[in-house]
């Protein structure tokens, strides 16, 4: 898997689609963007971990 983004930015893709109003359920953001799906998982344990994480950044 080619990682394009790093932690940052992943923390900083999550906050932006939720301050757009996006629904942050990990099915939901699996469809709409798996890309960063995919990096948020090689950085964080799972989904919930790398939300809580954008929160507190």
């Amino acid at each position: 898997m080619d990682i394009s983004m790093t932690a940052d930015e992943v923390m900083l893709a999550i906050q932006q689609l939720r301050s757009n109003g996006m629904n942050m359920n990990k099915k939901k953001v699996k469809q709409s963007h798996p890309e960063l799906m995919r990096h948020a998982l090689h950085y964080f344990p799972d989904w919930n971990s790398a939300v809580e994480k954008s929160e507190l950044a």
